[in-house]
């Protein structure tokens, strides 16, 4: 028993909680993460929430699933942070595994995308929360309202990459808070009084003993993860050779795994245009199914490669059945995505704890807050463009570049559960779990009663 009061198999049933109601991207993962974590368990303060995913979000990876690891790290230590890490990615591994045989043998996934119909209304209404939930929050006076709005314009307007939004805010804010400047003084409690906030939570202020630095242990974290991550991928150079198909996906998505700064819309692109235009494991156009089997199932978006790694390894078998050698490619695949994200948590958390009494680099990190608060809105609006609209027109003139909807290709019934779903979540207060049950349930009777309307 540690002396939060929280067992390990306390812990790992809640985490399992969470990883079963992980829809909607990072926005809704994360809504869901904060109201079961800070609100309803009081595990960890607002405060340290936001100090640790601050953090998570400077990472390459998938941000809900390393603040997932992150905290369960700062309860149970390294076997906390595996177990957190690893069951949010679980379902969603077992999901897509499955997605991809059926697509595999089926030619196409029509009746599946069906069947996630009302989901994707449910998703749209957690996003919307997590804006409201987090903006709430982290947007206590007019500078950090207008660095969110501003973060909004930049990505929305204008496709400024993540990665400069998130600097140019962590800039702002360690400058001003250096200043002095009132605006920024909240630091990590964001004015609220961190001292109150962090003495109703079970970890409270105190820094466990696994959570200071060490070097030694820095040292071994980094050696072991390195071999895991790294062993696997150079035995398969040295046994097969560069050329095979599992040598590719290895290397590939190893090298994704550090790259992937600003979540996976950023890279989704370029490993379309790779994985059809570089090494022909997907025919034009298929990167939208895998999307969408990844944005109607719970776990990261990016697990999105997984399919990629599927269907690559499937199509280029050699001796193997196609669907052995698809399910080999989909689990390596996954394990050089997210075994690194393991690495940079268990390496870096000790010392961004120690920071946390740091005022500027506070300051830095709420400023990031809240210019994530943008960057998720532009995620819900890029989600409701595509979610209830058929068709969307970009918008290139000048520095401007976005996307407007066609009107005349809205999706009546997408927009009806929608609606649906907004209400019982906002003014019902129904929990995550219930709107998702519910849109489904509402999505299969659209199906049984007019398949076209729910393909559409």
């Amino acid at each position: 028993m540690s002396e939060h009061g929280v067992t390990l198999g306390e812990a790992a049933r809640v985490w399992a909680k969470i990883a079963a109601l992980s829809f909607g991207g990072p926005a809704g993962q994360i809504a869901v993460m904060h109201r079961v974590l800070v609100e309803e368990k009081r595990w960890i303060s607002e405060a340290r929430f936001l100090h640790a995913l601050n953090y998570c979000m400077l990472l390459p990876g998938p941000e809900a699933q390393q603040l997932a690891t992150y905290v369960g790290w700062l309860m149970h230590r390294t076997k906390g942070g595996l177990i957190a890490g690893g069951l949010f990615v679980l379902p969603g591994f077992v999901a897509i595994m499955i997605l991809s045989w059926l697509y595999a043998a089926l030619g196409n996934v029509d009746a599946v995308e069906a069947l996630f119909f009302g989901l994707k209304a449910a998703v749209l209404a957690i996003v919307l929360d997590a804006v409201r939930r987090i903006g709430g929050r982290a947007l206590k006076n007019n500078a950090m309202r207008a660095l969110a709005a501003a973060a909004f314009v930049a990505i929305f307007f204008f496709a400024v990459p993540f990665p400069a939004i998130v600097l140019a805010a962590a800039l702002i804010g360690y400058f001003g808070g250096r200043a002095g400047s009132a605006a920024f003084a909240g630091g990590g409690d964001h004015g609220g009084g961190a001292a109150g906030g962090e003495a109703e939570s079970l970890l409270g202020d105190h820094v466990p003993d696994h959570a200071r630095p060490d070097w030694r242990r820095s040292l071994r974290i980094t050696a072991i993860f390195l071999v895991l991550w790294l062993a696997p991928v150079a035995a398969l150079l040295a046994l097969l050779g560069p050329d095979n198909v599992f040598s590719e996906i290895g290397l590939f998505f190893s090298q994704m795994a550090v790259v992937t700064f600003g979540g996976a819309y950023a890279v989704l692109a370029y490993v379309a245009q790779e994985a059809v235009d570089g090494y022909g494991w997907l025919r034009p156009g298929e990167m939208l199914d895998g999307l969408g089997m990844a944005e109607t199932t719970p776990g990261p978006l990016i697990m999105v490669t997984q399919f990629v790694g599927f269907m690559g390894a499937s199509r280029q078998a050699g001796g193997l059945d196609p669907m052995l050698a698809g399910t080999l490619g989909g689990i390596l695949t996954t394990w050089v995505t997210f075994l690194p994200c393991f690495l940079w948590i268990f390496l870096g958390a000790p010392y961004v704890e120690r920071l946390r009494g740091n005022r500027a680099l506070n300051a830095a990190l709420s400023a990031i807050t809240a210019a994530v608060v943008g960057v998720i809105l532009n995620l819900a609006i890029w989600f409701a463009l595509h979610s209830l609209f058929a068709e969307v027109r970009p918008v290139e003139w000048g520095l401007l570049d976005f996307e407007l909807p066609v009107m005349g290709s809205i999706k009546v019934p997408a927009l009806m559960l929608t609606l649906a779903a907004l209400f019982a979540m906002f003014r019902l207060k129904l929990s995550a779990l219930w709107v998702l049950a519910g849109c489904a349930a509402a999505g299969m009777l659209v199906w049984a009663a007019a398949p076209a309307l729910a393909t559409a």
